[in-house]
């Protein structure tokens, strides 16, 4: 009697620290039964992994519950007691508790959203249909648009994508359940868009990964905080204090962008890999200065200081800025038709939509800077770059600072030669 009393006490301990019983939806998994079930499978699971004691995990409970119920026959939900099986959730690079990852078969990706029955239904309904799509060899429509700008942070990658970069980072550290925070999430995401290559946004579950919540003492939800570019030291982290609008968050990353960024370098067009490092940014300023006999170094030099100065100026679109002397890159003065104009010229070109537009002003400050603003409000004519492509680029010796020399005159020996001597 007093041996079966045993056992029904154990048993009522086990049972405080299962989450999940047989007669849940949620299906239990364990290193014995999780790669026939998950990662050998055909089928789309979105899976748990938890730790009894954790607080949020037990809060977690009716939603994911709740979630099960709703997916049934649709797509699989399981939990994994990774406090019991730390193997399986390191495996699966599980630092925290709960972890939520979304399997198809064995590929598999974190769960980035609010933690709602509603929020667990959409995701998963969103891998099925990306699965059902990749069966039919075609993209889910829409898919593209669903995912985020937004770099989710955790305490294991927060050093390397952040401290260790030379990026400017925006990061809000949040809270699942905060309201303000979800109020906030969507103009977050259309911010980080906006804002993609030149200042990045991040998302820290501060619940979860509570290290770095802590190191930047984070007392309240949401929370964001500016990383400078460059090494970060303490001096380089400090508060947000914008608004919570995207354009509010926009504008204020922008200055931040201009008040931080270096004056970009304006660079000879001397190969490909000049062309191309240009060509990588948003938009490229190309121009072409006249040939060194034409504007002798005094010359090109004030034209390349205009080129600085603008460069300094419109910064923060983290433009590239490149030139080459009248002749020497036929093909890019051609693709860009800039050839008609005379010299100097410039076109401004987008490289990932091939298209351009030249400067039909003067090339002078006043004249560029006209032209250049009127593109970044998106005004001005563009033109697709001829042949589709962008041109190849000629290896040319970079200019060495000198005035041009002309070549040496051929001596003519007349010595030979009887002028007087009737030809005709």
């Amino acid at each position: 009697m007093i041996h079966l009393r045993c056992i029904g006490i154990l048993l009522l301990v086990v049972g405080s620290y299962a989450l999940y019983d047989s007669s849940s939806d949620v299906v239990q998994l364990t290193p014995s039964n999780f790669e026939k079930l998950v990662t050998n499978s055909n089928e789309v699971w979105i899976i748990e992994f938890f730790a009894p004691w954790c607080g949020h995990c037990k809060n977690l409970v009716p939603e994911y519950k709740k979630a099960a119920r709703a997916l049934k026959g649709i797509v699989k939900v399981g939990a994994v007691d990774a406090d019991q099986h730390r193997d399986l959730g390191q495996k699966y690079g599980v630092s925290g508790f709960p972890t939520i990852k979304i399997f198809t078969g064995s590929k598999h990706t974190p769960y980035q959203g609010q933690r709602t029955a509603e929020a667990f239904v959409d995701a998963a309904l969103k891998a099925a249909k990306d699965k059902a799509y990749e069966n039919l060899g075609k993209k889910a429509s829409g898919s593209s648009s669903d995912k985020s700008d937004v770099i989710t942070l955790t305490d294991s990658n927060f050093k390397e994508m952040v401290l260790d970069s030379d990026d400017m980072w925006l990061v809000e550290f949040y809270a699942p359940w905060c309201g303000h925070c979800k109020n906030l999430e969507p103009h977050w995401a259309k911010a980080a868009t906006e804002l993609k290559g030149k200042v990045k946004l991040g998302a820290v579950d501060a619940t979860v990964d509570q290290m770095m919540a802590s190191r930047y003492q984070v007392q309240g939800y949401p929370t964001i905080k500016f990383f400078a570019g460059g090494k970060k030291t303490s001096d380089s982290v400090e508060d947000y204090n914008g608004g919570r609008t995207s354009s509010d968050i926009v504008s204020w990353a922008l200055e931040k962008l201009a008040e931080n960024v270096p004056a970009p370098e304006v660079l000879e067009v001397t190969d490909e890999e000049v062309m191309k490092g240009c060509s990588d940014k948003p938009l490229c300023v190309v121009s072409i200065l006249p040939h060194i006999l034409d504007c002798n170094a005094a010359c090109r030099n004030d034209y390349i200081a205009i080129l600085k100065r603008l460069g300094d100026k419109y910064k923060s679109k983290m433009w590239g800025w490149v030139w080459s002397e009248a002749g020497a890159q036929p093909s890019l003065e051609e693709s860009l038709e800039m050839g008609g104009f005379g010299y100097p010229a410039m076109a401004v070109v987008n490289a990932k939509k091939l298209k351009f537009s030249t400067l039909r002003g003067s090339f002078s400050e006043t004249g560029i800077n006209e032209f250049l603003r009127d593109l970044s409000f998106g005004r001005g004519q563009t033109a697709p770059v001829r042949g589709a492509e962008m041109p190849k680029i000629s290896k040319t010796e970079p200019w060495d600072g000198k005035d041009g020399e002309l070549p040496p005159e051929e001596d003519i020996d007349l010595s030979d030669i009887d002028l007087e001597k009737d030809e005709l």
